[in-house]
């Protein structure tokens, strides 16, 4: 290998790179938008009040009255855990449906009450425990333990805490992916390869370049990314930056090398557009980007730890939110220097000009 065609090569896919606005757009603002937008849409703010629906009552039926009133009454003041909607009978299957109202509270002869919600709904169940408890207070009941709340706030424990270092992953995974495959493919398309053969550089060479500028724009990524989140949103770091920058550098390399991989064959735009997606499409899914991958069944969680953009996203995290060290990240990243080392040897071995 020679260093200097490496570094022409290199410093051409730099050049290609920072002359697409397109290019741009996606790596670096587009990512600041989606965190500020999360941010702005999981803001600290006053949890939001149930909205419960009461069954409209026969005027002579004391019992069932004194049941909405009571929770008519509890749903007065700014400090009302509950909205409280007067429903008629014959609609209680709509506004369940539609979802109007998370509950519906039926009074019953005798005062007793029946309760109509979708136990798949998290908001419902929820729905019905604080109006269970709302109702049986204002009726009568006395704690028999004597409880206080203590409220406890922990940088960290938000949702775009969680989110911040699965989208930087996400970031470097789809950027990884995408621009070097693409730039193949095109450059396939054009011809270009089948000159570019004719020449003394190697496979090696031509291949490494591409990885190698994408690991000069990663420390732009993380910088402008983790800037961001560190100074707008206030999203802590707690581990050593050292190692977080070793977690992503080699993550990038190992979605680099699946691109190489990817477009080894390929040759129109179309074809390696649907295999990124097949590759691409079910880490979105199951790699906790967006929600914690152990929400998924036991039954296919090897198969999902054994994801690189899992690997990434755990160890991401755990250095941000946990103060983890590289000790306690290796077995991630021994899963993305497999998937390095696997997708670089098979792409040399496949790889054709044209």
């Amino acid at each position: 290998m020679r260093l200097a065609s490496l570094k022409q090569l290199t410093m051409t896919r730099f050049r290609e790179f920072i002359r697409e606005p397109e290019a741009v757009f996606w790596t670096f603002v587009f990512p600041l938008l989606l965190a500020g937008g999360l941010a702005i849409a999981f803001r600290d703010k006053a949890p939001e009040q149930a909205i419960v629906g009461v069954v409209s009552t026969a005027a002579g039926d004391d019992a069932a009255m004194r049941v909405a009133k009571a929770l008519l009454s509890a749903a007065q003041g700014d400090s009302a855990v509950l909205r409280v909607r007067r429903v008629p009978a014959d609609s209680v299957e709509e506004v369940l449906r539609t979802g109007t109202v998370a509950l519906v509270v039926v009074p019953t002869s005798g005062g007793g009450v029946e309760y109509r919600y979708d136990p798949a709904r998290d908001e419902a169940r929820a729905a019905r425990q604080q109006t269970d408890d709302v109702l049986q207070r204002a009726l009568g009941r006395e704690d028999v333990v004597p409880s206080r709340d203590v409220t406890m706030r922990e940088r960290g424990s938000r949702y775009i805490d969680f989110f911040v270092p699965g989208l930087l992953a996400m970031n470097i995974m789809g950027s990884s992916i995408w621009s070097l495959a693409f730039a193949i493919v095109t450059q396939r398309n054009k011809r270009l390869l089948k000159r570019l053969a004719a020449t003394p550089m190697s496979r090696f060479e031509y291949l490494l370049s591409f990885v190698l500028s994408r690991l000069i724009f990663l420390g732009l990524e993380i910088g402008v990314l983790l800037g961001f989140g560190s100074m707008v949103l206030d999203v802590p770091i707690r581990g050593s930056i050292g190692a977080l920058l070793v977690v992503a550098f080699v993550g990038a390399a190992a979605f680099g090398a699946i691109g190489l991989l990817v477009s080894s064959r390929s040759r129109t735009v179309e074809g390696v557009s649907g295999l990124t997606n097949f590759v691409m499409l079910p880490m979105w899914i199951f790699s906790g980007v967006f929600f914690a991958s152990s929400n998924f069944p036991a039954a296919i969680q090897p198969v999902v730890q054994a994801l690189p953009l899992t690997a990434l996203v755990n160890g991401l995290r755990a250095i941000m939110l946990q103060g983890v060290g590289l000790g306690g990240v290796l077995p991630e990243l021994a899963v993305l220097g497999a998937y390095l080392v696997v997708s670089l040897v098979v792409a040399l071995r496949i790889f054709r000009w044209q």
